[in-house]
């Protein structure tokens, strides 16, 4: 077999995180899209620069402040600890929090155009039939959006598969607890174990090529159905 034990423990890993992400951000940034796509306040530029943020920012700059945030010292750290949560950083948590501030404007930008392009029009419609907003929200909104979702869950997924930086500022490099592929492969490639490190870089091409073909077939798709 071309991978190891501790590479398919990190691939292991990979997977729960990014699974874990996705779901964390489809719950989070399904309200912020939402309030994104219909506020008429100035506030909305404010929120909106604020999660576009980890699109400009280098990862490692991201994952510093959240390390020193999330420290001993810093106002995160004392309030987990507080909490009884203990300090995330170089915790699964840890990477699981970071993951999800460094992925959530992949989840919330495809949110927001899908509901900006469902428009108020059928809530509405809805509401003259006398639905109230949340009943019109979850049964004519959200399935409307959901080419949305389907793109946000992707893009979140795969997008949390490839992340180095922020992994391992908050992270490390800890096997079978923060250890995932990309500082798997990081670790083959310091000791000099260019075989597996081409495996391992081998599959994450792969991966990236089978997202991006069903994002293009995915939006053809939409494209037919909305045509």
């Amino acid at each position: 077999m071309p991978f190891s034990a501790s590479d398919l423990q990190a691939i292991w890993l990979t997977l729960k995180l990014a699974t874990a992400t996705t779901a964390a951000l489809l719950l989070l940034a399904t309200p912020l899209a939402w309030w994104l796509a219909h506020a008429r306040t100035r506030w909305s530029a404010v929120v909106g620069a604020v999660v576009a943020l980890p699109l400009v920012l280098p990862p490692t700059v991201l994952g510093f402040y959240l390390l020193v945030a999330f420290g001993p010292q810093g106002w995160g750290g004392q309030l987990t600890q507080a909490l009884g949560i203990g300090l995330l950083p170089f915790t699964f948590g840890g990477l699981l929090l970071a993951s999800i501030v460094y992925s959530l404007p992949f989840a919330v930008q495809p949110l927001q155009h899908a509901f900006q392009a469902v428009g108020r029009r059928p809530m509405e419609v809805a509401a003259t039939l006398r639905a109230r907003p949340l009943d019109a929200f979850v049964h004519v909104a959200l399935p409307l959006a959901r080419p949305g979702f389907v793109t946000a869950a992707i893009l979140s997924f795969a997008h949390t598969v490839g992340e180095f930086g922020v992994v391992l500022m908050i992270g490390g490099n800890i096997p079978e607890q923060t250890r995932v592929v990309s500082t798997q492969i990081y670790g083959h490639v310091e000791a000099l174990e260019y075989g597996q490190a081409h495996w391992l870089s081998a599959a994450m091409l792969v991966f990236s090529f089978v997202v991006l073909l069903a994002l293009a077939l995915l939006t053809r798709r939409t494209a037919r159905v909305y045509a």
